[in-house]
């Protein structure tokens, strides 16, 4: 019989948008680390772009992104004009490459920067870089930020997708995180960007804030669907004043309690499924003629920093301050602070902080981790042969899904030709990253040893 789901739901674990997970990251992987990467790339390999732009013009209670408030247009000019230097740095660094099939715009708020430099920046990555027919071109937007000619100018450079950070449409809520945006706001800032013809819309939810109830998240849910956005992503928030201590801000008095956090869960997720969205790993939905929607069904789902996607670009290259890049080869993650950032640029380096170098064994982890967080099943024994290894390379993590296993959550089916197979079943699906936690060989010793601390499950 399973035991209490909230003792689950309380579990600590990654969300697993990498594997290995930041905090494994090392100072042993460079600049000639990532030089020598990106001279391997060739015509086969596909690129994605992610641009950071670490600005607001002020910080929310809840945030977790690596941001900082900038009042001035100068700071935001400065960085575009290091921005452009580090493109045509990288692109130096690379031979040969496919075609960029994704591009993506995070922050922070990167539409704070001067419209005449998304317009040149965008122009750069076209010069450099081939752009396949299909590029999907997303940027992350603040809806009480977005004018008309902000709208025209994306759909100018190019972009045909646009996320909005919505949260919680009621005012107290808002107060209580340090976003005040009414629904006519927002409601303002979709009809902006249709209108200029920028359809393809997502919107972030959060559960877990300050004073909501199952009331005020219902009605949240209620104002998104009447603003029929393709995609809803709905992130349970997690506090961690210890890494951003703006955080402190919030009353954590006002927090729901375990047991009430999983019920907004649930009563958000069903509210979803109800309005005829489909449910997408871990904290997606899309509507069901939705891009996102297709993927999950043709088994083309991916899952990188941005979350779920449809990205189907192979190598994935970061740009700005903190951004993170994938090779075939590793990871790689630039300088967190601007100023060592930008001298790094200024004097020719590629502005690398850290990274890890993929074993064997971390790339067949790795996949069934994404395996597991996007299809909910893997053909387990497949995915280890194409990495030289056999199950039995993995019984640690064989071991660690028995508990889910008896408690209904999993299955480990096994085929008459003795391969294995997981399955996450209906109930376990709100706990998948505790099956992918089994596959994390490195989790129990950064656990044990303090180096990470991670959000609730659920």
């Amino acid at each position: 019989m399973m035991k209490d789901s909230l003792s689950y739901a309380l579990r600590n674990v990654p969300r697993y948008t990498s594997y290995p997970t930041a905090p494994h990251f090392h100072s042993g992987v460079d600049a000639e680390t990532y030089s020598d990467w990106l001279g391997s790339l060739t015509p086969e390999d596909s690129l994605s772009l992610y641009l950071h732009v670490p600005y607001c013009r002020e910080i929310c209670h809840y945030c977790g992104c690596h941001t900082k408030a900038s009042r001035r247009d100068a700071p935001l000019k400065a960085y575009a004009a290091t921005l452009a230097q580090e493109i045509s740095l990288v692109a130096r660094h690379i031979e040969k490459a496919g075609p960029v099939r994704h591009i993506h715009w995070g922050g922070g708020t990167p539409s704070l920067l001067p419209r005449q430099d998304l317009i040149d920046l965008a122009g750069l990555m076209r010069v450099l870089f081939d752009f396949a027919p299909d590029l999907e071109h997303a940027i992350e937007l603040d809806p009480r930020l977005v004018t008309s000619e902000l709208a025209d100018t994306l759909v100018k450079i190019g972009v045909n997708r646009a996320s909005l950070g919505v949260q919680d449409f009621d005012p107290a809520v808002q107060k209580a995180i340090g976003r005040v945006q009414p629904f006519e706001v927002v409601a303002q800032c979709v009809d902006q960007l249709r209108t200029a013809g920028l359809d393809a819309l997502s919107f972030d939810l959060m559960y877990g804030l300050p004073g909501q109830t199952a009331e005020t998240i219902l009605d949240t849910v209620e104002k998104t669907v009447a603003l029929a956005p393709g995609r809803i992503a709905l992130f349970g928030y997690a506090h961690v004043p210890w890494m951003r201590k703006h955080q402190r801000l919030i009353d954590e008095n006002a927090l729901p309690q375990a047991s009430e956090r999983l019920k907004l869960s649930h009563v958000a997720r069903a509210a979803l499924a109800e309005a005829g969205y489909v449910a997408i790993g871990l904290d997606h939905f899309a509507l069901p003629t939705d891009s996102m929607s297709i993927a999950l069904a043709n088994g083309s789902l991916k899952r990188n920093f941005q979350g779920y996607t449809t990205d189907q670009g192979e190598q994935l290259i970061g740009f700005g301050v903190s951004s993170i890049g994938r090779l075939s080869r590793g990871y790689i993650q630039n300088h967190p602070d601007v100023g060592h950032w930008q001298r790094s640029i200024q004097a020719n380096l590629l502005p690398v902080a850290k990274g890890v170098a993929l074993s064997a064994d971390d790339l067949a982890r790795a996949r069934i981790i994404e395996e597991l967080m996007t299809n909910y099943t893997c053909d387990v024994t497949p995915v280890c042969r194409s990495f030289g290894l056999a199950d039995e390379d993995l019984a640690d993590a064989f071991s660690a899904l028995e508990e889910l296993a008896a408690d209904g959550l999993v299955r480990v089916e096994r085929s008459d030709n003795d391969n294995a197979r997981i399955r996450i079943t209906d109930a376990g699906r709100p706990y998948v990253r505790l099956a992918a936690a089994a596959f994390d060989a490195y989790l129990a010793d950064s656990l044990a040893s303090g180096k990470a601390r991670h959000s609730a499950a659920v």
